[in-house]
């Protein structure tokens, strides 16, 4: 039997040594040497090892590509392993890719100069693979200045989850282990990879639009002052059961990313945390720049809801194999069941090879437009062309 396109593999053996050759050889069993990429990821406990893991999947491998880092929690096909030891493998035959170091400087408080982008690509990219330290890369503005400069190419991936303070985060490259920026994976055309992003939300009430705004600040929605307007669709669209949640969950606010999009659907719409309320005035403090005449709705996030928008993002799709990047504050934290964003994966595409981890900080896009989500689960998925 030829080896197939995509295999993946978990080991939860204490022993880094152990684990890494189990999930080598099951790698190997399926999928055969020399793929053009490889994703490891480690948690804590393996964390200290994360250069032996590299040099083991190297040496056996030979990928085209390797790519991976420590985390708080990994995901394999079907399994979410939280906060215990384990080897999380992927490996695909993606055709032409670049894998490359990242590097950020501030020019002014604003201002941020991204360095690594190779200069010279060769193929039409498909999309970007990034996972990165959230203490010396702003996710943010990178992927603002990759719109600028690169628009349409999707980012997917995360910030490493495994350290606790700058200096810690420990990212994998090809044959070598980083401590800061990012490292990342250029994908070419080969493959088809389409990014999905579940921001975990219930849209409640109509679409709005915005007709005053300051900075972060929502002064009017559709001409009353906005926390009146919050307060009203409150008390008409939810239930008794849906405002008790709101203590402990918050409200959001989503906006249509694309104004040219006429009716904007929950896939349309970049959900931020309401900060605060200014009582004296009205006003909404969000976790985003709101444009003046922008279409918002209100949500809620709770486990529910995170669920049903998982299994609405992935419905209908196909794939034959998956990465993802979901939010730490998912898994056991929000969710009742176990490896629960690993089986709506396994339920709506069946049980392709998956790979990826608990992130702190997921990259993905929404409209068109690539941000660092909250929260969230941002997926690749894969398809042999």
């Amino acid at each position: 039997m030829s080896p197939a396109a995509f295999a993946s593999a978990l080991s939860c053996h204490p022993v880094t040594s152990q684990a890494t050759g189990e999930v080598v050889g099951r790698v190997l069993e399926h999928g055969g040497d020399r793929p053009d990429l490889v994703v490891v990821t480690v948690t804590r406990p393996h964390a200290g090892a994360l250069e032996d893991v590299v040099a083991t999947v190297d040496a056996l491998l030979h990928p085209l590509a390797l790519i991976g880092c420590a985390a708080e929690s990994v995901v394999a096909t079907g399994a979410e392993v939280e906060e215990l030891p384990a080897i999380s493998l992927w490996a695909g035959q993606v055709g032409p890719l670049i894998s490359f170091p990242l590097s950020a400087t501030r020019r002014s408080d604003d201002d941020w100069e991204f360095a690594g982008w190779p200069d010279h690509v060769g193929f039409v990219p498909s999309a970007v693979l990034v996972l990165a330290d959230p203490f010396t890369f702003p996710a943010a503005e990178f992927c603002a200045d990759l719109g600028r400069s690169r628009p349409g190419l999707a980012v997917v991936g995360g910030y490493a989850s495994g350290s606790s303070g700058p200096g810690g985060t420990r990212l994998a490259l090809d044959d070598g282990v980083r401590h800061s920026g990012a490292v990342a994976v250029l994908l070419g055309p080969a493959t088809e990879v389409v990014p999905v992003v579940s921001q975990g939300c219930r849209p409640f009430g109509p679409l709005l639009t915005v007709t005053r705004v300051e900075r972060n600040l929502v002064l009017e929605i559709a001409g009353r002052p906005a926390m009146e307007c919050m307060v009203d669709q409150i008390a008409g669209h939810l239930d008794r059961a849906d405002i008790a949640r709101i203590e402990g969950n918050g409200i959001l606010l989503g906006r249509c990313v694309d104004p040219g999009i006429l009716d904007p659907g929950p896939a349309d719409l970049l959900f931020r945390t309401l900060l605060g309320v200014e009582r004296a005035t009205g006003a909404l403090s969000v976790d985003d720049r709101i444009p003046l005449g922008g279409t918002v709705q209100f949500a809620l996030r709770d486990a529910d809801s995170a669920t049903s928008d998982l299994d609405l993002s992935l419905g209908g799709r196909r794939a034959d194999a998956a990465l993802l990047f979901t939010c730490n504050g998912r898994g056991a934290r929000l969710f009742d069941t176990a490896d629960h964003d690993a089986a709506a994966v396994g339920r709506s595409l069946g049980p392709v090879p998956l790979g990826g981890m608990f992130a702190a900080g997921e990259f993905g896009p929404v409209g068109g437009t690539n941000f660092v989500h909250a929260f969230a689960a941002s997926m690749a998925l894969f398809r042999e062309r």
